[in-house]
């Protein structure tokens, strides 16, 4: 990917308060969620990613991902208006890497995890 994220999305990477999300730990990855406080940097957050990014697949479903500095953000595909999270996780640890070193877990994630 010869794309990178704009300064000022950068910023907005690097000063948001990222949660790991407990839920699948089988998956390691962080998430913000969209609140009055970012909703400008998080809209242009969402639309660089859906119109940059690449199509990878995660089990049955296809997620567009953005890769940079070592890690991949993505959302659930949701128009932006309506995306109220954007995920993120290490190269290392996406569906597409651990399928290639066979490091899937051992049992598959729920249909559609997270939301937005």
């Amino acid at each position: 990917m010869s794309e990178t994220f704009p300064k000022d999305l950068i910023d907005f990477i690097e000063k948001s308060s990222w949660t790991f999300a407990k839920t699948m730990p089988q998956w390691p990855h962080w998430y913000i969620v969209r609140s009055d406080e970012n909703a400008e940097s998080f809209a242009r957050l969402v639309m660089f990613i859906s119109e940059t990014g690449e199509p990878q697949p995660y089990y049955s479903q296809k997620y567009i991902y953005f890769e940079h500095d070592g890690m991949l953000y993505w959302t659930m595909g949701s128009p932006v208006e309506e995306t109220t999270v954007i995920n993120r996780c290490e190269v290392t640890s996406s569906y597409e890497y651990r399928r290639e070193h066979g490091t899937l877990p051992q049992t598959a994630p729920p249909a559609t995890p997270g939301k937005g």
